[in-house]
């Protein structure tokens, strides 16, 4: 059993597992500038069952989007292994990685911008089927049907064009798109952020319904610790491309134990007092992943900092019964 797997789950039983993934991009700095290695996710290890959902948090520019992007093989990572029902796809045939592709499904962000405009919803549906199924027109229109009643739209709506629905109806046949070839992960990327907030938790519950009801393991990926609490089994935050604390979500919640989790969950506005903490003020900008400053990225901003942060890379270590990367974890927290 892996580290991780005892703070969280066991990775025998685990649909996804990621070990050590990473991701690295060679970019110039500007026009004539001499190539620059960004490493946009510096190794994440995670694993993952039906029925439970891991949220990644993290402000803009931690790694949550490149992760999504490996995790549904839309990128190939750079090193590190992602097993698919215990099957690595690193290391798989065209064949295999084909097959286990339709395994994980995403939504996207945007509801605007992730529905082809000129095409009828009927057909947006059919799409994965006809990519990936023998099925006949008829099978797949009713496939189509079922699912649009399934997420809360009327089924004698298929005819209709995206700019016919609201922005909320828009996710709802995003989410009936990605579960059309009845995947077992589905990685939601930023699924809510776009929706007014009263049409939030309408798509929250729906996904929480869709994955009783059908078995899924959700990837999670959010920005906001409000609607991560609302939905989410464990918890891994994220800071410039690293993973700072991995564990289950109430734990962390009630005590987290990194001063990056700690600012971010002070930061989180909260009507129940009891969620409520006390706020702390971060100085300075998130560093550019161009040029990432040594030892622990946080440190330039942490208000804890030590020389030792400077100098020296922290490892994600247990701690009160889950990960964290913090030199003096077991001091502050």
């Amino acid at each position: 059993m892996s580290q991780v797997g005892e703070v969280s789950v066991a990775s025998e039983a685990a649909v996804l597992e990621a070990r050590d993934l990473q991701r690295h991009y060679e970019v110039k700095r500007g026009f004539f500038g001499e190539g620059v290695t960004v490493k946009a996710l510096g190794g994440a290890s995670f694993s993952l069952r039906r029925g439970r959902t891991l949220a990644v948090v993290g402000e803009s520019g931690c790694g949550k989007s490149t992760l999504a992007r490996l995790v549904t093989q839309i990128e190939a990572p750079t090193a590190g292994q992602l097993l698919i029902d215990g099957e690595d796809v690193t290391e798989s045939d065209e064949a295999t990685r084909k097959r286990l592709r339709q395994e994980v499904q995403i939504v996207f962000q945007d509801p605007y911008g992730s529905l082809n405009p000129r095409k009828k919803i009927g057909t947006i549906l059919e799409e994965p089927l006809v990519i990936n199924s023998d099925l006949d027109r008829p099978a797949r229109r009713a496939r189509a049907r079922e699912m649009m009643d399934r997420v809360g739209l009327r089924p004698d709506q298929i005819d209709r064009y995206p700019h016919m629905f609201s922005g909320g109806q828009r996710q709802r046949i995003a989410v009936a798109r990605a579960l059309m070839l009845q995947p077992r992960i589905l990685v939601a990327d930023e699924p809510v952020s776009a929706l007014d907030v009263s049409i939030q938790a309408q798509v929250l519950n729906l996904l929480m319904d869709l994955q009783e009801e059908y078995d899924l393991a959700y990837l999670f990926i959010s920005h906001d610790l409000s609607v991560v609490r609302h939905i989410a089994d464990d918890i891994m935050v994220m800071y410039l491309g690293r993973v700072v604390e991995q564990g289950p979500a109430e734990a962390i919640f009630q005590k987290p134990s990194h001063p990056y989790t700690r600012a971010l969950l002070a930061s989180t506005p909260a009507v129940d007092p009891q969620h409520r903490h006390e706020r702390i003020a971060l100085k300075g900008e998130i560093p550019s992943p161009l040029a990432p400053p040594a030892g622990c990225a946080f440190h330039t901003r942490c208000p804890h900092a030590v020389e030792r942060c400077g100098s020296d890379l922290p490892a994600l270590g247990p701690h009160e019964g889950r990960l964290v990367a913090c030199h003096r974890a077991g001091e502050i927290g």
